[in-house]
């Protein structure tokens, strides 16, 4: 037996053997972190070793050290389950070890890679030829957009910040929700664009308000500006209205509109939630994640412009050593990495095995599943529902009954689930107040697994200490 097929069948054996079991052990960890590092901290090795040995080694070292976040319970960050098909593709992704960075590293690759933007594109119901690129996740496709939006801007009036940098250039500001996700943050400051020139707009009922935004655009007067909408809040899922913020932003000069829907893009394939989306087409980029609501592995996220030229321009690189495709596209024009995995192949699988139906339909599982675990939890003695599911979003808290300290009481609480281990919360502040929240987005998760985390946080409040 080859030295990989021994290693890749150790390999797979164990990864079912805790892909099968993950049901039954605890959601959170249940080892410190001292322990692990006692377990995995030893010197640097002077000699080689079993390839078995060092698998078998590696998921001794590291049991009671990892999340169950691939299983059906695990409701802390927006993280989906990994379908089964997008994790074999992967993977052969991995046993191939392809360059997908340009064409002539990974023909195979490529064209798998153009096809799976494509349908992607369809499902979110985006423009048929808006470009888009495979990134490593939201954070990379905000910073994407946002390049090929300051290129594009500042081009237009009169600078060119690719060639001359934005020292001289018309200050480009950026307006985000004040619950908006500070990945943004990152995509601004990496872009020499300046944490100062990121404004948060007020909302009404978790909605970024028109007046508020209008009123900042008359602020912030000719400036070039990217205006930043929500499709999916984090904590509560709720989603800007398009129809009447794009056109409103889009009637001025110098202003492009960017969509981050890191999650809640793919409602855009329910018939039933797609309504939360009307509009949202006309923007100018979009940004999402495959490893959130389309169950890919880790780590792939997607970005798409209604301007393929600024995109590009943004992106490109070229070299006398690399050979460019005339016959199809070469990702690492449209992406800021120049080495990289093939990452649309598990997203071509996972759309292949699910099709637009099965997608829709985890879509709405997810989403009855929220709704259900907000209810039961949030009805609960002492509970109470601060944001009810708009999609697979929602918030609670729990309050002491001294009437008194409901914020590290809500934190206890989320500490005692997580402890307990059948479901896995995280906590957020919502308004001034901490919150657990309920976010559903895995494929595996089924009403035995809401049925279950309702007792036990039935269980768990009952018998948390009173502050």
């Amino acid at each position: 037996m080859s030295e990989h097929s021994r290693a890749l069948r150790r390999a797979s054996d164990h990864a079912i053997d805790w892909l099968d079991g993950i049901g039954e052990r605890s959601v959170a960890a249940t080892v410190p972190i001292d322990e692990l590092r006692a377990r995995i901290a030893r010197p640097t090795p002077e000699h080689s070793t079993e390839i078995e040995t060092v698998i078998d080694d590696l998921v001794v070292e590291a049991a009671g050290g990892l999340l169950g976040s691939p299983g059906g319970r695990f409701y802390a960050w927006v993280i989906g389950g990994t379908h089964p098909a997008g994790l074999a593709a992967d993977w052969l992704v991995s046993a191939w070890n392809q360059n997908a960075a340009i064409t002539a590293s990974s023909p195979a690759e490529a064209i798998i890679e153009e096809t799976a933007g494509a349908w992607t594109l369809d499902l979110l119901g985006l423009p048929a030829d808006a470009s888009f690129a495979f990134t490593s996740g939201c954070q990379l496709a905000h910073f994407t957009a946002l390049a090929a939006a300051r290129l594009h801007l500042l081009t237009g009036l009169g600078s060119d910040p690719e060639h001359d940098g934005v020292g001289g250039a018309p200050q480009l500001h950026v307006i985000a929700g004040e619950h908006g996700h500070h990945s943004i943050d990152r995509a601004v400051r990496w872009l020499g664009i300046g944490a100062r020139h990121l404004h948060h707009v007020a909302t009404i009922e978790n909605r970024t308000d028109p007046n508020a935004l209008n009123a900042l655009l008359d602020q912030l007067g000719d400036n070039p500006v990217v205006v930043c909408l929500s499709a999916g809040d984090i904590n509560t899922g709720n989603f800007d209205d398009f129809t009447t913020l794009i056109p409103m932003c889009q009637q001025r000069p110098n202003t492009w509109v960017h969509i981050d829907g890191a999650f809640g893009l793919w409602a855009r394939v329910s018939p039933r939630f797609a309504h939360h989306l009307n509009g949202v087409e006309h923007a100018d980029s979009w940004a999402t994640d495959g490893h959130k609501w389309l169950n890919t592995p880790f780590d792939i996220g997607f970005v798409a412009t209604n301007h393929p030229d600024a995109h590009r321009d943004a992106m490109s690189i070229r070299a006398s050593y690399l050979v460019h495709s005339a016959q199809a596209r070469d990702a690492m024009e449209w992406n800021p990495e120049w080495s990289r995995r093939g990452r649309g192949v598990p997203v071509y699988a996972v759309i292949r095995a699910l099709g637009r139906s099965g997608i829709a339909t985890m879509i709405d599982r997810c989403c009855d599943a929220a709704r259900e675990l907000t209810n039961g939890i949030g009805n609960l003695p002492g509970a109470e529902i601060l944001a009810p599911a708009t999609i697979n979003q929602g918030l609670v808290r729990f309050h002491n009954l001294t009437g008194i300290d409901h914020d590290r009481f809500t934190d206890h609480v989320i500490d005692l689930l997580q402890a307990e281990g059948t479901a896995f919360f995280g906590g957020t502040t919502w308004h001034g107040m901490r919150a657990m929240r309920i976010s559903v987005c895995s494929w595996a998760t089924t009403p035995a697994d809401v049925t279950a985390t309702i007792d036990a946080t039935r269980t768990v409040l009952a018998n948390a200490r009173v502050f």
